[in-house]
């Protein structure tokens, strides 16, 4: 039998999901079963799956010590992998704002290369925020993500409360994303609409003028900032958020992000060399968030990344 005591981040946590994060290969069927023989137990009594965990709940579970995993010995714990310093934009106690760098993962991959996410969970760790060993079932997150060529903000959840919160905002769609582009070409302002299937096959977008069986809508608003040679700065608003919509609507519109590789202009990527799109993410615009969100003080707020890259960037296209 191992006990567990529910910290601050299992709090309003399912057991289920609770009972999965501190077992090792425990089929689900046994961990029903388990309920069922009143084998799980809170503060001394049967309790169901779908129980809300409360901060002090004592979890107690009768499970064979093989469906718990091992504790490594510090002498064969591997070294953690060496992560990039957090530039931070915004934080308070429940979440941070972060800027991710072109060229930087939001998550670990098959690469092993450093990630937003663990640099973050390091950042906190430091601080004395967050303690990976005391967790249960929660560790720092991020609540939205960039492709590995985007640069800009990215949200990311300090607990377990603000994760929920932060994606009933996102789902809600009580948070507007605002980037800046480098264009081929001036696009036509205003908002655009058309029609976008997503390959799950080769991670790619088609785009239809109307609607069709498969396809999703998508509303794009453009507006053109400054023009220099046969390059444009454009911000872009997101009224819907698919995956590759701004890269794939402009491309369709004939003025393609420059630098991208799937959805540019070949020729003209090659004649200035950049290897990745240039996109920033910069500007977060929050809604009327209800009083029953805790983040609910985030009403009105905008977030922005101030002087970003890609200015500098597009400066040097246009300079002589």
């Amino acid at each position: 039998m191992k006990s567990f005591t529910a910290g601050q981040n299992e709090d309003g946590v399912r057991l289920s999901r609770f009972v999965e994060s501190v077992t090792h290969q425990f089929p689900r069927s046994m961990m029903y079963k388990a309920f069922r023989n009143k084998r799980i137990k809170v503060n001394g009594k049967r309790a169901e799956p779908d129980t809300r965990l409360q901060q002090g709940d004592l979890i107690e579970l009768y499970i064979n010590d093989e469906f718990f995993p091992a504790v490594a010995s510090a002498s064969k714990q591997k070294p953690a992998r060496r992560q990039p310093p957090v530039q931070i934009v915004y934080e308070d106690s429940n979440f941070a704002v972060l800027y991710k760098p072109a060229r930087l993962l939001c998550h670990s991959d098959r690469t092993g290369d450093p990630n937003l996410v663990d640099a973050f969970a390091a950042y906190l760790e430091q601080k004395g925020e967050y303690n990976p060993h005391a967790e249960q079932c929660f560790a720092p997150a991020l609540c939205n993500r960039l492709d590995r060529g985007t640069e800009g903000l990215v949200l990311a959840a300090k607990t377990y409360q603000a994760l929920r919160d932060l994606n009933t905002i996102i789902r809600d769609d009580l948070m507007k994303k605002e980037y800046l582009t480098i264009t081929v070409g001036a696009p036509p302002a205003g908002r655009h609409i058309a029609w976008l299937q997503h390959s799950e096959k080769n991670n790619k977008v088609r785009i239809h003028a109307r609607e069709s069986e498969g396809y999703k809508q998508i509303i794009t608003e453009v507006t053109v900032i400054r023009q220099g040679g046969p390059f444009a700065l454009c911000r872009i608003g997101l009224i819907t958020g698919r995956t590759h919509q701004i890269r794939a609507h402009l491309s369709y519109l004939g003025h393609p992000v420059l630098g991208d590789i799937k959805y540019g202009n070949r020729k003209m990527n090659e004649r200035t060399g950049l290897k990745t799109q240039a996109l920033c993410a910069q500007r977060l615009t929050f809604g009327r968030i209800p009083q029953e969100n805790t983040l609910h003080y985030l009403s009105g707020r905008v977030i922005k990344l101030d002087n970003p890259e890609i200015i500098r960037q597009f400066d040097r296209l246009i300079s002589p």
